[in-house]
């Protein structure tokens, strides 16, 4: 079946449409293009800033001009991670979207729906001649996923409405108030090579099979960081194995947990049999360690890449992984008000040996300030005991929950007159653009929901159909109230 097919069908139109045209973070052009001229043609008012965000401006239902504006707020940018045997350019090539059974998930590739799904049901609402509502703004806003630079670039003299319904969540029958704050941190520590080696043999060490997924939504559950484990076995090598290191890559998104991380390795011929075998006890150290969490976790050693890095000095390489295995990843402290809550974390997101350096990020976040800027204090310790440099950017302010807010009232009285019970309320631990607004426009009263996305930032990515459905019908409800 094609997402045309499905329902709500004006959604998943505008859906198939997001899918046709590519927009990573940062290549988001065509398709602001593609949105303003689609408003244009009909003769919507339509802004479109030097950031490139856009903001259209929809009349009230007849009858409802005088109920207050609600903004509908979404991003246009996703997430672009494929599995290391799909070809895919996301530069050019259009989503493989594809329906199985009650969700709709792509081939290989990271779907979109994140926040595809939301941009789609604020542009729905054009073409739904059912929706009743009140005047409305639909921003949305580009390159949220690298560093929310489209939201900070938004005038807030560009906003008119102080009632803000993000729908950029991703847990069917949820209602977000609050979220973390965060920031990242890129490492770089000097590199010494050495001339090649004599009497070493090159293999490609690989962790891969991992679920990885979302570093905020998904690091409660503990999945593995390939980056962490491969530094566990290269240290231990080092020791055992006399192991150098040549090369060593894993993760490539500040807000992905990794799944896949490759080193290139010399050890002394005579150690070949010793690294087989300790490779083979890691590996079922980490399936017994990681038993019901990752099903196909492997860790496999095999023959190096053609091109070959010269060897990264002994102290060196002991410096290099010392500092990665330090550096904190996981959750770090639960929230005492909200049970359930990851309150602070860090996400060892990005290692990569270039010819002279190795270069390191991290994702930190908390919902408490003190608390993040303690975490970025930490991770600067690190990188000055190992002689790395430090740069830390990308900060954005969290979203404290506002347990009386007048919006939130409509949407729980929406919310169990539609559905007949209570919507669960809670924050969520991953930044938010509704911490940006909150923060620029004063007054804004905020609320985050959306459907079930499960896997974002992975190509397990999906999102539940049937949940799309509850999504607009309460999108639509919540919209009615409120006119």
């Amino acid at each position: 079946m094609e997402l045309e097919g499905l329902e709500p069908k004006y959604l998943w139109k505008h859906c198939a449409e997001l899918c046709r045209i590519p927009r990573g973070s940062t290549n988001e052009s065509a398709v602001v293009a593609h949105l303003e001229a689609e408003a244009r043609r009909r003769g919507l008012d339509v802004l479109r800033d030097a950031t490139g965000n856009l903001v259209v401006r929809v009349p009230a239902t007849a009858g409802h001009e005088q109920a207050p504006i609600v903004v509908l707020q979404g991003h246009l940018d996703m997430v672009c991670e494929k599995n290391a045997g799909t070809v895919h350019d996301f530069l050019r090539d259009p989503i493989r979207a594809r329906v199985e059974g009650e969700w709709v998930r792509a081939d290989g590739t990271t779907l979109g729906a994140d926040n595809g799904i939301g941009v789609a049901a604020a542009l729905a609402l054009l073409d739904d001649a059912s929706a009743v509502h009140g005047p409305l703004e639909i921003v949305m806003t580009v390159d949220e996923e690298s560093g929310m630079t489209g939201v900070r670039g938004l005038s807030p003299d560009s906003i008119r409405g102080r009632l803000l319904l993000n729908l950029d969540s991703e847990e069917d029958g949820t209602l977000y108030v609050g979220c973390a704050g965060g920031g990242n941190s890129e490492l770089r520590m000097p590199l010494r090579r050495d001339p090649s080696l004599k009497g070493f043999k090159a293999f490609r060490l690989q962790v891969t099979g991992l679920r990885g997924g979302h570093s905020g939504l998904n690091i409660l559950e503990n999945r593995a960081n390939a980056i962490k484990l491969l530094v566990r076995v290269l240290r231990d090598a080092v020791d055992r194995c006399s192991l150098r290191l040549g090369a060593l890559e894993g993760g490539n998104k500040h807000n992905a947990i990794p799944r896949e991380a490759f080193a290139t390795v010399y050890v002394p011929t005579r150690k070949e049999r010793e690294l087989r075998t300790l490779v083979a006890g890691w590996l079922a150290a980490f399936r017994d360690e990681y038993a019901g969490i990752e099903p196909d976790l492997a860790l496999a050693l095999g023959e190096p890449p053609k091109e070959r890095p010269k060897p990264i000095a002994a102290n060196t390489t002991s410096r290099a992984l010392d500092l990665l295995h330090i550096l904190p990843h996981g959750v770090l402290g639960m929230s005492p008000a909200i049970p359930g809550l990851v309150e602070s974390s860090n996400n060892l997101a990005v290692a990569v040996t270039e010819e002279r350096a190795l270069r390191i990020v991290t994702s930190s976040r908390s919902s408490v300030a003190p608390t993040l800027k303690y975490l970025l204090g930490s991770v600067a310790a690190a990188a000055r005991l190992a002689g790395a440099a430090c740069e830390q950017t990308g900060g954005y302010p969290g979203w404290k929950p506002d347990l009386s807010s007048k919006l939130l009232q409509v949407a729980r009285e929406t919310y169990r007159r539609m559905y007949g019970k209570e919507p669960k309320v809670t924050a969520i631990h991953a930044g938010l653009e509704t911490g940006i607004f909150g923060s620029r426009i004063p007054g804004m009263d905020m609320l985050s929901f959306g459907p079930q996305i499960e896997g974002a930032h992975s190509p397990d990515e999906r999102v539940h159909v049937p949940s799309v459905v509850r999504f607009y019908d309460f999108l639509k409800g919540m919209l009615q109230a409120l006119a």
